[in-house]
């Protein structure tokens, strides 16, 4: 059995160099090296990095899934890897066996299109938020899942040749979303894997002071662009009631309602609603598509 070629993307904005040299250093140390590793500098030009990373600075930043598709791109196009493992700059693989395990995964198993690692902090704690389902009372439970996490993940080559790569539009929130229903519908499977983990530092999800605004127009611009028009006002309306209810800012409530319009008003990319039998298999999966 071939065992399948791993690539790694880290995109950064040049703010957490310490943290990047100790990612770097973790990737440096995994038992099975990886084909390439390439570092996207969103608008920084990357100093200070080593040699053996690829680098490319952009002067640019086009967010998380733009910057991440510049990486994707340099890996795919000559078919140097058979998976991408994507890691946050303020992220440690703390293990060093993490990509001998994603190796075993995607060679044991050619429908596996995602994994999702998890994300927990210098206690070993995992967030909640941090656990693909809806259920997330035990984070140590692995299994197939309907969402991954953006900081620490695997994506097979073939899959995203097939579904294509990021929606670099979305520049920040809910980009996991929009690829995850994607490889669902077009028949990939997404695994949770609990034992591959990211220590991550615990952080607010709003420290960015766009958070508000871009999540409630990204949130609008998945709906008109992935679920079939009935579930459109539901899906909307489920995620209206979450906010009003976790949001006791009024300034942030003004950012999220100009976002919400924003996503009515503005164009969200190509329509390709997913099929019925995708919003079925999610519901199986204990997460349809309307939350």
């Amino acid at each position: 059995m071939s065992l399948p070629r791993i690539g790694v993307v880290i995109v950064t904005m040049g703010t957490r160099p310490q943290e990047l040299d100790a990612l770097l250093e973790s990737v440096a140390r995994q038992s099975v090296r990886a084909a390439r590793v390439v570092v996207v500098g969103n608008g920084t030009p990357l100093t200070g990095v080593p040699g053996w990373v690829t680098r490319v600075p952009l002067e640019e930043n086009l967010g998380c899934p733009g910057g991440r598709n510049v990486g994707l791109r340099l890996l795919l196009e000559p078919g140097d890897v058979d998976v991408v493992v994507e890691l946050d700059d303020d992220g440690l693989l703390i293990a060093d066996d993490v990509f001998a395990r994603v190796q075993r995964l995607y060679a044991a198993d050619p429908a596996l299109g995602i994994v999702s690692f998890r994300v927990a902090d210098e206690q070993g704690r995992t967030l909640r938020r941090h656990v693909p389902r809806l259920r997330a009372g035990d984070p140590l439970r692995r299994g197939p899942v309907t969402a991954f996490l953006g900081g620490g993940h695997a994506l097979s080559a073939p899959m995203l040749r097939q579904i294509g790569d990021w929606p670099g539009h979305f520049f920040f929130e809910h980009e996991e979303t929009d690829l995850a229903w994607r490889a669902l519908d077009a028949g990939w499977d997404i695994w949770y894997e609990p034992d591959l983990v990211l220590q991550h530092p615990r952080t607010p999800p709003d420290r960015h002071a766009v958070h508000y605004r871009l999540t409630a127009r990204n949130r609008v611009w998945l709906a008109r662009r992935r679920l079939p028009a009935v579930l459109m006002p539901a899906y909307l309306g489920v995620w209206i009631a979450i906010t009003l209810a976790r949001t006791h800012s009024a300034a942030a409530l003004r950012a999220w309602t100009a976002g919400f319009w924003e996503g009515i008003r503005t164009p969200c990319g190509p329509r390709q609603p997913m099929q019925w039998r995708t919003v079925w298999r999610m519901t199986r999966l204990g997460r349809p598509p309307v939350i």
